[in-house]
């Protein structure tokens, strides 16, 4: 297949040549490529003919999609449009990379993928708006929504913690904020495997189980051998010390059944961060 990826830079993005090896992958970057202008989207997405889009661009930023909404649309929604517009007219599949952060967190339970989206924060509503688009428009598209993404690009909580527990003795980790890490290349294999059977919809796609956030960063430091106490807090504790403008929901963990229904499972989020550290002693 030929296969242009948006967000060709970015953690998944980098995974995605590994995990399509042997496909012709076609990156979607500045200059030839600005999401937020549609010309530029549809000239570029035109010019590479691809079989398949991978649309993984997106504006992450929580807390800087609370202070700047119009950009957050601009670039989650509307981006959105213009990507799910041309690769339905150069006859293209697409998937299109959302996030857990579309539900409130108040379940109780890991969501599935036909519970109703309740998001608390302007970065999940334009993500939701972004799939909403691509639904409407484009009839051979996958929603992949997934959580708490790590790799050895970019920025990501894993690299965080082991960056602080470098440099200090003690960290303070919330422990009532709960979710499922997810290995950026874990992540692009079962998209492989899931783009070869066309049966279009919403996806829930993270490593299996889930964890605390204090949870998550115990784990990290334990593993990378690092004697760094980490300790839980309260989100409530937390933000009274460091303030932050975003909401995040308390449990947004997914529940993989329409992916497991195909055969499509991730292993474990401890099992992922093992085999991370092992690879990439960074």
């Amino acid at each position: 297949m030929r296969i242009f990826v948006t967000g060709a830079t970015g953690q998944l993005g980098h995974e995605i040549p590994s995990a399509f090896a042997g496909h012709d992958i076609i990156p979607g970057i500045r200059p030839s490529f600005d999401l937020v202008d549609e010309r530029s989207v549809r000239s570029a997405i035109e010019a590479a003919g691809p079989d398949l889009v991978i649309h993984a661009a997106a504006y992450t930023d929580v807390d800087g999609c609370e202070g700047d909404p119009e950009r957050a649309f601009r670039v989650n929604a509307l981006g959105t449009r213009y990507v799910a517009l041309a690769a339905r007219d150069v006859g293209a599949a697409l998937v299109v990379v959302s996030t857990d952060y579309v539900f409130d967190g108040t379940k109780g339970e890991p969501y599935l993928e036909w519970d109703e989206p309740r998001p608390l924060n302007i970065y999940g509503r334009s993500k939701l708006a972004g799939e909403r688009e691509a639904l409407m428009l484009h009839g051979r598209c996958y929603i992949v929504r997934t959580s708490w993404v790590f790799s050895p690009n970019g920025r990501n909580f894993v690299k965080t913690m082991l960056r602080l527990g470098r440099e200090r003795t003690a960290l303070q980790v919330v422990d009532d904020e709960r979710s499922s890490p997810t290995l950026a290349g874990d992540l692009a294999g079962a998209i492989a495997r899931l783009v070869a059977r066309p049966v279009y919809g919403i996806y829930h796609l993270s490593n299996a189980g889930s964890c605390s956030r204090y949870e998550f960063a115990r784990e990290t430091i334990q593993l990378a051998g690092l004697p760094t106490v980490v300790t839980p807090v309260s989100t409530a504790e937390y933000v009274a010390r460091n303030p932050l403008p975003a909401r995040r929901p308390a449990n947004s963990t997914l529940r993989n059944l329409a992916g497991a229904a195909l055969g499509i499972e991730l292993p474990p989020w401890r099992d992922a961060l093992r085999r991370f550290l092992e690879t990439h002693h960074l």
